[in-house]
């Protein structure tokens, strides 16, 4: 049992030796990426961070580190201290003769695909191939508009639990298909990655974590973040010429063209930036930013404070409460103050949304459904308000049951931050 083990720091000395798990590095810009992939932990380190990491991994006490740092530096910097953060980071297996608690790794989803099996995903011949079937899609459209299904094209047979139904079972395989092709671009990519569900705002969504991808080149990032994209592009080209070749009456032309609207429909949610979407953390790479979504929302409430003292007589900022984003380079700074923008905009335009049509629609179908019910119906009628009630009515209850998890699993973070345990 060590000191972390029970909630305090490790005790470090100027003549303590320092053993690191495996890490890896990556220079961005001015600072450094440091992570375990283990953990799936990382941190952002000036340069002079770094260095130290590199000189604890040769076997340098925490004393001769500093010196060197000096030396290399003209600045003194308390590596005990540093050695202390590191070990709550995880990153430090043992001090001295004292090993550190090891958190047991996150589960990584299909543990089994090795990179070995999914390099394919990587070659840089593979966007390109997506960007041709795209846009052979594209002209083939542009020649024969036509082609290009309407949103009736959902509605392919005259039964509605039909269409309700297969709608959402495509939906999901499309949705699952999505996800797996950011976990096997970035299993590509030496991570681990893990699928699950989750919720923005009031969408119920699959998302695959793929931390440690910052690691990663960054033609490699951003093949991970728009691989789904390019999957559901793809999909939908690979459907045009189906229905080129087929004719228009036949079910097999009004499946394709409902797939491939199924296909099309999520892109558009892709945009919505302030729900952290694939977009979203191409945005933020791009930017150079840490944290886009979390600095935008400090700064979105510092402004919010502001605005509210504003409105009273004589009301001050409170000491003490600077612009959260005055500490960040100048450009993040830019980049999360125009975020910021977004996100309150685009948030407020989609809870407005669901008040407004969602949730009325909602309620009136689950309505309408429970009244199919009862005694007197068809049995067409019977399984018509059966299917709109296993469908959507599971969603919304997938949806509490899931934002309830989240919220459960940020609370036990937030108390182990706290208490240290």
């Amino acid at each position: 049992m060590t000191d972390t083990a029970a909630g305090t720091p490790p005790r470090v000395g100027p003549a303590a030796r320092v053993v690191l798990h495996e890490l890896s590095m990556r220079r961005d810009r001015d600072e450094w990426i440091v992570g375990r992939m283990a953990t799936r932990t990382f941190v952002a380190l000036p340069s002079a961070g770094a260095r130290a990491v590199r000189l604890l991994g040769e076997g340098l006490s925490v004393a001769r580190t500093q010196e060197r740092l000096r030396a290399d530096t003209g600045e003194e910097f308390d590596i005990a201290d540093f050695v202390a953060d590191l070990a709550a980071l995880g990153f430090v297996a043992r001090i001295d003769d004292r090993p550190l608690p090891d958190p047991a790794p996150p589960r990584a989803s299909l543990p089994w695909l090795r990179p070995r099996h999914v390099r394919f995903a990587l070659h840089p011949v593979l966007p390109v191939a997506v960007a041709v079937l795209t846009a052979a899609a594209v002209v083939t459209l542009l020649l024969r508009p036509g082609l290009l299904p309407g949103y009736r094209a959902l509605l392919w047979s005259p039964h509605g639990s039909v269409v309700l139904l297969s709608g959402a079972a495509a939906g999901w395989t499309l949705l699952l298909a999505h996800e797996l092709a950011h976990l096997v671009t970035a299993r590509a990519a030496g991570v681990p990655g893990r699928m699950r569900l989750g919720t923005r705002l009031q969408f119920l969504v699959m998302q695959t974590d793929i931390s440690g991808i910052e690691l990663a080149p960054r033609r490699h990032r951003l093949t991970a973040y728009l691989a789904g994209i390019a999957l559901n592009l793809s999909v939908a080209s690979a459907l045009v010429p189906v229905l080129a070749a087929t004719d228009p009456a036949s079910t097999a032309h009004r499946l394709s063209a409902a797939a491939l609207l199924l296909a099309l429909m999520p892109l558009p949610f892709q945009f919505m930036v302030f729900t952290r979407t694939d977009v979203y953390f191409v945005l933020q790479d791009l930017t150079g930013c840490r944290d886009l979504y979390g600095d935008g929302l400090a700064y979105a409430r510092y402004r919010y404070r502001r605005a509210l003292r504003a409105l009273r007589p004589g009301a001050r900022t409170a000491a003490g409460e600077d612009d959260p984003s005055a500490r960040l380079p100048r450009h993040e700074r830019r980049a999360v103050r125009v975020y910021s923008v977004v996100l309150v905009v685009g948030t407020a335009a989609c809870l407005a949304f669901m008040a407004a049509v969602t949730l009325p629609l909602d309620i009136a179908l689950l309505a309408r459904a429970v009244r199919g019910l009862a005694p007197g119906n068809t049995p067409a009628g019977y399984a018509d308000s059966a299917a709109v009630l296993v469908t959507l009515g599971g969603v919304n209850v997938l949806w509490v049951v899931t934002k309830w998890r989240d919220h459960r699993s940020r609370r036990r973070a937030e108390a182990v931050a706290r208490h240290g345990t």
